[in-house]
């Protein structure tokens, strides 16, 4: 490597070889007079300066001027109820004490100067842990204008802030999360200088599951037993993207509910196939529950999980039902007295199909013509639902409307999906719309 050209004052050129390229580096040297100079206003403005006063004590209140630039926002913890935000905030007050006489209008000073003079006390009174930066060195910056002894603080914070979110549309809620800060005196007023809240771009920024809408400010007087103290507030305006949680939970448990209506194409025998099918879905649909924000209310999200995992029940229930009434139908029961006739065949006789074998003799079993008949009659069949066939045609159904529980499948493939499909188009228009 050759070493670096001098070929000016002000600049330097250094050359490389040829894996490198030829880069020039200005160098702006301050002048060793200017130096001088504000090396001796800076130790002379320290030597009567009393940083614990405030600027114009007893005389008049101090004047803030607040700047805020969002260098990004986000995560935001729905669980936590708070949110992340990175700001470089900026305090711009007039402190006549920090007047000199020189050439030197302007002079901006590191860290180094900060803990030297009067800061404002500003609290962040939502924030619930905040850091500042401090790689490589403290992200502070002072400027001090002598035209009209106006001092400029800039510094980096990341705070986390609580944010009060209202979760009743979980998870189609908006939001405006706000960044509240003051001054624990009374005598320090606030205010907002023109454009003085500006965002960076947000590309860089995390808000996984929220876009943001914009950001407003505001200014409160808070009137308490200590004084009135001014309060400045940021508004950040936050809508909560749906993807997530429509490919989490809202897909798996439409399809939970569309997949129960199988069991109504299943054999009312087939008893493994239909609860084994309902029950493991009415598991999936519990576990759906946890991804839940822990609020006291009923979110959107819970009514929704709420209401398929009863539709789930429901075609649980209604194999149940089906399952009892198909053998009760099999082996009616009499309310009266029955009286069985068991009667010895000639071996050479048929069988009819009452008849059953046992011990090598063939039976039958001949049942009390009032038992099978009572339903006809309209006598004991108080019941709303069919006991028997028969009871299809009896006298007791004038009047009532015949249901017959046998074809309780049939009923429920048109009940189950047009009830969910109504259920729906209330709880989409309801919740986006209205």
């Amino acid at each position: 490597m050759q070493k670096p050209k001098l070929l000016c004052d002000n600049c330097l050129t250094l050359e490389y070889n040829e894996d490198y390229e030829d880069v020039t580096v200005n160098q702006m040297l301050a002048p060793r007079s200017l130096q001088s100079d504000a090396t001796e206003i800076l130790n002379n403005l320290l030597k009567e300066y009393d940083k614990k006063l405030r600027p114009d004590i007893g005389v008049k209140p101090t004047v803030i001027d607040v700047d805020i630039y969002v260098n990004s926002i986000g995560p935001v913890s729905s669980i936590n109820m708070e949110y992340q935000i990175d700001i470089i905030f900026a305090q711009t007050w007039t402190d006549s004490r920090l007047s000199y006489n020189s050439t030197m209008k302007i002079l901006t000073l590191n860290h180094n100067m900060v803990g030297l003079i009067w800061l404002p006390d500003t609290i962040f009174r939502n924030s619930k842990t905040a850091d500042s930066h401090w790689i490589t060195v403290p992200n502070q910056l002072l400027r001090k204008n002598n035209a009209d002894c106006m001092c400029c603080f800039f510094f980096r914070l990341t705070i986390n802030a609580e944010c009060q979110l209202q979760l009743h549309n979980f998870p189609m809620d908006e939001h405006s999360c706000p960044l509240i800060f003051s001054s624990c005196k009374d005598e320090m007023v606030y205010k907002w200088r023109k454009n003085s809240v500006q965002a960076a771009d947000q590309k860089s920024w995390r808000l996984y599951q929220f876009d943001f809408m914009g950001l407003r400010n505001t200014t409160d007087v808070i009137t308490t037993t200590a004084g009135d103290y001014v309060v400045m507030t940021v508004y950040f305006d936050l809508s909560r993207r749906m993807g997530y949680f429509t490919i989490q939970t809202y897909i798996p448990c439409i399809l939970t509910v569309v997949l129960s209506w199988v069991s109504f194409w299943i054999k009312k025998d087939a008893t493994p196939a239909r609860t084994a099918l309902v029950l493991t879905m009415t598991t999936l649909s519990t576990v759906a529950r946890t991804s839940l924000p822990r609020v006291s209310y009923v979110t959107a999200m819970d009514l929704f999980v709420t209401v398929c995992f009863l539709f789930v029940f429901a075609a649980v229930m209604e194999y149940a039902t089906l399952n009892y009434y198909s053998h009760s139908i099999r082996r009616p029961s009499c309310i009266h007295s029955k009286r069985v006739t068991v009667k010895l065949l000639h071996p050479g006789r048929a069988a009819s199909p009452s008849v059953v074998a046992l011990n090598n003799s063939l039976y039958w079993q001949e049942f009390e013509d009032t038992c099978a008949y009572d339903c006809l009659d309209g006598k004991d069949c108080q019941s709303f639902f069919c006991c028997f066939e028969e009871c299809k045609d009896g006298g007791w159904r004038r009047g009532r409307v015949h249901i017959d529980l046998l074809e309780l499948d049939a009923y429920s493939r048109v009940f189950f999906p047009t009830s969910f499909l109504l259920f729906n188009i209330v709880y989409w228009v309801g919740y986006l719309y209205l």
